[in-house]
């Protein structure tokens, strides 16, 4: 197995980490948290793409969108899962800020975390679909 291989199961094995860990959020009523690691999960799997298509290490971004075209897989993605991107975007960046935190936090309950894991889980094994390991 080449170093680029061992860098794609990397980034896979720590998104499923990354996936685990915001079911476990759901299970202790962590909602910021959710959203934070199933963009999380995403931005790894997208990593992995990326390693996989130009064999060069990821870059340094946290925007989903730009990881997908780097990675050269925007175009195969339907609607759905771009309107995911654009859903789990700002999860990540106002997760960090303790002023956005709470408008964040008031946009997010069980029902609708528990629907973005399930969200975040059909585009996560889609992606792994786009590896060719």
């Amino acid at each position: 197995m080449n170093n680029f291989s061992k860098g794609v199961l990397y980034w896979v094995e720590i998104a499923d980490y990354d996936l685990e860990t915001a079911e476990a959020m759901l299970i202790t009523k962590r909602y910021l948290y959710v959203g934070f690691m199933c963009h999380q999960a995403i931005e790894k799997l997208l990593k992995a793409c990326y390693v996989n298509a130009l064999k060069e290490i990821a870059p340094y971004t946290h925007n989903l969108a730009r990881l997908a075209i780097q990675a050269k897989i925007y175009d195969r993605l339907n609607d759905e899962q771009k309107d995911l991107f654009d859903t789990l975007e700002p999860l990540n960046i106002e997760a960090r800020y303790p002023t956005k935190k709470e408008t964040v936090l008031k946009s997010l309950n069980e029902e609708k975390c528990a629907e973005l894991i399930n969200k975040t889980k059909e585009l996560s094994q889609w992606i792994k679909t786009q590896l060719s390991l």
